[in-house]
């Protein structure tokens, strides 16, 4: 199957993808760069020290204080993207269009877009570990290369999503974008911490939450045996005596991911396999490059479970108001 969709890649690249905190690059792009230098995007001043090009002194300001001040100026950068997509067996589910299938779609449409503007991508596939790895390159031959891998890509194993994100962190040092998708079936205890070890190194991070329709409604109306996909276990029963508790508990996992990055300042946005992609991103990419730079009120993993739990099972995270 062909994950390449030249609509989609068209819909992105007309849109583009920025990144909302300063980036480090080696060549100029579309990113504001940590690092100061003669741009024409300005910063902020600082004190003229002797040794200072005279041509950056500020001599309005001059004239209105009597000091001598430096312009500064942001340069522009290209930016790092890395793309973590779940391989484990549960991406599989889904007719026409599996989670795996997807998250593959859109990470070759993001990483396309992302190399016509000169930055680079890499790409992880994983499970319990990292099954295959791309690192970044900003060449135009890095999609096929970064397609193929994704189209070899069989889903097995169990998901283990947090360590294996916690061991690409200590690979990546340097501040970039990292995309991760998947559909979140892992000890999230975990995944927030790794996710908390990539805030720390200046990573930018989005969380693409791939699920199925049917696994939000569960609309089985007959007897079935649900199978474990990563596992071997197996229930018959009639979904009709708990659906609505099984709708619940669905709802209140999706809530507590999306809410815990709405705390950390991570952009989350969730996808259902029957959804036109092209549509769901572009708007997800245009409202986030419109909001700014992204804010939290503290580190994601410095969110404990034991804050969560008490008596009452809907209390809300600190600082969030009460759905």
């Amino acid at each position: 199957m062909s994950y390449l969709d030249p609509e989609l890649l068209s819909q992105l690249t007309a849109i583009g993808i920025r990144a909302r905190q300063p980036m480090e690059g080696a060549i100029s792009g579309l990113h504001r760069s940590p690092l100061h230098g003669l741009s024409p995007e300005f910063a902020d001043y600082r004190s003229y020290t002797p040794g200072d090009d005279l041509k950056n002194i500020d001599w309005k300001v001059f004239g209105r204080s009597d000091r001598f001040y430096i312009k500064r100026y942001e340069e522009e950068s290209n930016l790092r993207a890395f793309f973590i997509v779940d391989a484990s067996a549960s991406m599989s589910y889904g007719t026409p269009r599996s989670k795996f299938d997807t998250a593959a779609t859109i990470a070759c449409g993001m990483a396309g877009a992302l190399i016509k503007q000169r930055d680079s991508v890499g790409l992880a596939t994983i499970s319990t570990a990292i099954s295959q790895e791309l690192p970044q390159s900003s060449a135009s031959s890095q999609l096929i290369r970064f397609a193929d891998i994704l189209e070899q890509t069989k889903c097995s194993g169990e998901t283990d999503l947090g360590q294996v994100v916690k061991r690409l962190a200590d690979k990546y040092p340097r501040r970039g974008m990292v995309v991760v998708l998947s559909d979140l079936l892992t000890p999230l205890d975990t995944l927030y911490d790794s996710l908390g070890k990539l805030q720390h190194a200046g990573h930018e991070i989005v969380i693409l939450h791939i699920l199925h329709r049917e696994e939000i409604e569960l609309p089985f109306k007959d007897s079935v045996i649900f199978r474990d996909m990563e596992g071997n276990e197996e229930l018959f029963a009639e979904p009709w005596a708990f659906r609505e508790a099984y709708q619940a508990a669905m709802q209140g996992f999706i809530e507590e991911v999306r809410t815990r990055c709405q705390y950390g300042g991570i952009d989350y946005l969730q996808i259902l396999t029957d959804e036109q992609l092209g549509i769901k991103l572009s708007h997800f990419l245009h409202t986030r490059q419109l909001s700014g730079p992204k804010r939290h009120r503290g580190r994601i993993s410095g969110l404990g479970r034991a804050e969560e739990s008490s008596s009452d099972p809907n209390r809300p995270l600190p600082d969030t108001p009460a759905s």
